[in-house]
């Protein structure tokens, strides 16, 4: 594997110390109406090469490849494209292995949020410029620096932002409207892990970063307050786009995943563990939102009717998870980062207790 180069290792080592942290900010970020014809354009924006490597899923490689190819072929880029099959580290270290036969300067993740995570670890790994191309907004790692990989416990680990952000709204308005209702999911949980930054800056002494809340906090409240307006007119694509790529932004100016990942995040990591496979990310971020609102004193109520107004789940039944499952969940997610304090650590949670709070907050 080769050397992070110097930026990387730079990174790495600051984001590792406890005094200070790096920022690395998308370079370029376009969104648009039916741009992918731009797309060589952008690239060639980013940097004059000559190969890419394309990381998707098959399902969207057999919907967008010709786009892409018909898009790039002007310029003669030439393009490697691999389809991603799973998020687990073996899965990823036999991906990494054929991309790095490829020899391109530029590795580009096409599709929801397993692609573009996968695309963004290897790539780092690689020491490869990153180019994120969404075709759904299920979750904030559209810009974000990290990454969720499946391995012993699963949750968000640092690689880097992406350099460039391609956003064609046209492609996100042709994929199911429940990937979008889960990206407002992700959104609406950034209240809660902005409390639980907040408690552990002042219960341990942690970085808090004002403005990297504040624009995680401002992505909620914009979504919040167009809920009502969602119910009646649908979903506005552009909107969520937009508050997705600024908190995934928050997070790279926090150095962390902070601004957006919470005691909500860790209910979800831990569905992961126990039930994988059931219900999207922003799903069960979202119904962790209410849970954990609760907790938190925050106004539980209007966090379920905002979900449900965009048409997230808002119960556990709706994505398939027994009261069994979700009090298990509820009682291991604080051990999943026990250096990482959250409204969960002022708990004492036991399985009675996690029922309790999921029948008072009419998730079961």
């Amino acid at each position: 594997m080769p050397l992070l180069n110097n930026f990387l290792f730079f990174m790495v080592r600051y984001c590792l110390n406890m005094k200070f942290h790096a920022m690395e900010l998308p370079r370029l970020i376009v969104i648009g109406e039916k741009i992918i014809t731009d797309l060589e354009e952008f690239i060639r924006s980013i940097s004059n090469t000559k190969k890419i490597s394309i990381i998707s899923g098959k399902y969207v490689k057999n919907m967008i490849q010709k786009k892409i190819i018909n898009a790039l072929s002007p310029s003669n880029i030439q393009c490697f494209w691999h389809i991603a099959t799973n998020n687990d580290v073996a899965s990823i270290n036999k991906l990494l292995e054929q991309i790095n036969k490829d020899r391109s300067k530029i590795i580009v993740g096409i599709g929801g949020g397993r692609s573009v995570d996968i695309a963004k670890m290897i790539s780092f790994r690689l020491a490869k410029q990153f180019i994120s191309i969404p075709t759904s907004a299920s979750h904030d790692g559209i810009a974000s620096p990290f990454v969720s990989i499946r391995g012993d416990k699963p949750y968000s680990v640092i690689a880097h932002a992406p350099l460039g952000v391609f956003v064609d709204i046209d492609i996100i308005k042709s994929s199911p409207k429940r990937l979008l209702a889960s990206g407002c999911g992700d959104l609406i949980a950034n209240v809660i892990a902005i409390h639980d930054w907040k408690l552990g800056r002042d219960k341990n002494n942690e970085y808090f970063g004002e403005y990297a809340a504040n624009l995680a906090n401002m992505s909620s409240k914009i979504l919040i307050e167009n809920t009502k307006n969602f119910a009646r007119n649908g979903l506005d694509v552009r909107i969520i786009v937009e508050a997705l790529i600024s908190a995934g932004v928050a997070s790279c100016i926090a150095g962390s995943s902070r601004p957006c990942s919470g005691s909500e995040h860790l209910f979800s990591h831990a569905l992961d563990i126990i039930a994988p496979g059931i219900g999207l990310h922003g799903e069960k971020c979202g119904i962790g939102s209410i849970m954990m609102a609760k907790l938190q004193g925050q106004n539980w109520k209007k966090i379920a009717d905002a979900l449900n107004d965009v048409g997230a789940p808002t119960t556990a039944k709706q994505i398939g998870i027994n009261p069994e499952i979700l009090a298990k969940a509820l009682v291991i997610a604080r051990r999943l980062r026990p250096e990482r304090y959250t409204i969960l650590n002022e708990y004492d949670m036991n399985e009675k207790k996690a029922l309790r709070l999921a029948k008072s907050t009419l998730v079961l």
